[in-house]
């Protein structure tokens, strides 16, 4: 029918079922690539080497191979980078290669309840979709699981209709190397330094994984090398299954319908960590139900009264061993390898939970040395040991931070801001669920129990900060205030010895007598006032525990 002037052309239904169609995942991220971090030629730089460094570590952890990697940036023109990462890893065999780098929601750890860098297997392919968005050129991958075995190279495109690889090019090689992937892209985008650029984000990889070996060479051909500071690999976390007080209704109701389990008390003690048969018997009776009753045969009432039982019930925190914290020891040995100062402290708080899910803080500082005094401290943010380098003042770390009274650690600071000081306060979470603000991963959502775990560890390097300024820096000041006052004694006492007649050698040595037991008495003062400051400091830490 035609439209006719002035009126509306109305669409039938059936018209506009014609326009509908199912897009796929790749097709999506084409179109929102800064959803993956893709805002800006400077941060897709950084994020396509964060993506492949990423999977470079948890390859080897994942083989319980201490990491060692290569990663090199090739200038080819101002706006163009071809980026080469290789590791000495276990490989990938060759039927899943294409599929690890070419297909989007493709991995191993989705779902499963243990700390990891990478979940939701969108990382590698995220970093190859922007190369051939930005360049149209394939990616390079060579891959090798033994020394007795052929390597194997592929050349290939995501087909973003179909979310899978489009080879182009495929050989098998001979080569020395023992075991390992070398992945080879290239991209649009801009190189800096600086404290959002690729050099301090390697810097701080190295810093959060103590045991990793990595050789790098920037677009400048500088080479750096960023030295392995503890030979030992992290303890490898446990998958644990889903605690009750973490799990959501529609997630339940799921988890109804797909269980194995024969009757309700065999899927609650089964599926579920934390909950024995007394604990299920409670749960039951209390939703008005049976034990004996089938899992797949629950109503929707039925299910949400077992939900709300399930959420009442008094069930023990979820086990940890599905964490690895970096460790006090080792945080504090890869600060000190990497940041010159005076002073070092760090500490590993005890786990703790929220919606269920179990997680740890690590905490570093480092005090003086090079550092500057007039600035704002550095805060370095990490979770689950990767460095999150932009929308920092959006993080639950930060926050935490600013609400932390540093005044009373001997830092200046305004209310709602970061300290000023020569300091660097490196936080790390280490947790089965990170709950990032976006699919970027650059900022740690203000759960509640999160900012006030942080606030804990931060308060205790606070406090052992505050003792070494009180103890040193304090009582140096002194000292100088003291020498600059000897070296007047002598006109002094010229004219001390003008005005009474005394002899001025007795007059000198009056005066320094004086000096000496003023010092004392100074120093005296200055240790029982730190004693003092240090009971204020604990209290006011434990009152700030009892508030919150």
């Amino acid at each position: 029918m035609k439209e006719k002037k002035g009126e509306l052309q109305q669409k039938s239904a059936e018209e506009l079922a014609k326009e509908l169609r199912q897009v796929s995942v790749s097709a999506f991220f084409e179109r929102n690539r800064h959803l993956l971090g893709y805002d800006n030629p400077s941060k897709a730089l950084l994020t396509v080497v964060k993506e492949l460094v990423d999977n470079l570590i948890d390859a080897c952890e994942d083989a319980r191979i201490l990491p060692e990697g290569i990663v090199t940036i090739k200038t080819l023109t101002e706006t163009r980078f071809l980026i080469t990462v290789e590791d000495n890893g276990p490989g990938i065999v060759k039927e899943n290669l294409p599929s690890v780098f070419c297909s989007l929601l493709y991995g191993s750890k989705f779902g499963k309840n243990k700390q990891s860098r990478g979940l939701q297997g969108i990382g590698a392919s995220g970093a190859v979709l922007y190369s051939q968005l930005t360049t149209g050129k394939a990616v390079k991958v060579w891959s090798k699981t033994a020394k007795d075995k052929k390597m194997h190279f592929y050349e290939m495109f995501i087909d973003v209709h179909k979310n899978q690889a489009e080879v182009k090019k495929e050989e098998t090689l001979d080569t020395t190397k023992a075991h390992g992937v070398k992945v080879e892209l290239e991209i649009e985008a801009r190189y800096q330094k600086g404290k959002q650029g690729v050099d301090e984000y390697l810097r701080q990889t190295s810093i959060t994984n103590p045991h990793l070996q990595l050789s790098y060479v920037n677009p400048d051909n500088e080479k750096i090398i960023f030295k392995r500071a503890s030979n030992n690999l992290p303890k490898e976390p446990k998958a644990i299954k889903p605690h009750p007080h973490g799990t959501e209704l529609g997630v339940l109701m799921r988890m109804l319908k797909e269980t194995k389990s024969r009757n309700l008390q065999s899927f609650l003690t089964t599926d579920f960590c934390r909950i024995g048969g007394g604990t299920a018997k409670e749960i039951i009776t209390k939703a008005l139900l049976n034990i004996n009753d089938k899992p797949q045969n629950l109503m929707h009432d039925q299910v949400e009264k077992l939900y709300k039982s399930m959420q009442e019930a008094k069930v023990i925190a979820p086990p940890t061993d599905c964490l690895s914290p970096i460790g006090e020891n080792d945080f504090l040995k890869s600060v000190q390898t990497e940041i010159k100062a005076e002073f070092y402290t760090s500490i590993t708080r005890s786990p703790t939970v929220y919606r269920g899910y179990p997680f740890q803080i690590d905490c570093a500082l480092a005090y003086g040395g090079e550092l500057n005094p007039e600035e704002s401290i550095k805060v370095m943010r990490f979770a689950n040991r990767v460095p999150l380098l932009y929308q920092q003042s959006a993080c639950a770390t930060t926050e935490a931070i600013k609400e932390t009274n540093w005044r009373a650690y001997g830092l200046q600071q305004s209310s709602g801001n970061l300290p000023i000081g020569p300091v660097v306060l490196a936080v790390h979470i280490a947790s089965v669920w990170v709950p990032f603000t976006s699919e970027a991963k650059e900022a740690i959502a203000h759960y509640p129990e999160i900012v006030k775990e942080i606030k804990l560890a931060v308060q205790e390097c606070g406090r052992r900060l505050g003792v070494y300024i009180r103890k040193n820096v304090k009582a140096k000041e002194q000292r100088e205030k003291v020498s600059l006052f000897e070296k007047y004694i002598p006109e002094l006492a010229d004219a001390l010895s003008s005005l009474s007649g005394e002899k001025k050698s007795i007059i000198i040595e009056c005066l320094q007598k004086v000096l000496k037991k003023g010092l004392k008495d100074l120093l005296a003062e200055a240790k029982e006032s730190e004693k003092e400051e240090i009971k204020g400091s604990i209290a006011l830490g434990e009152k700030q525990q009892t508030l919150e």
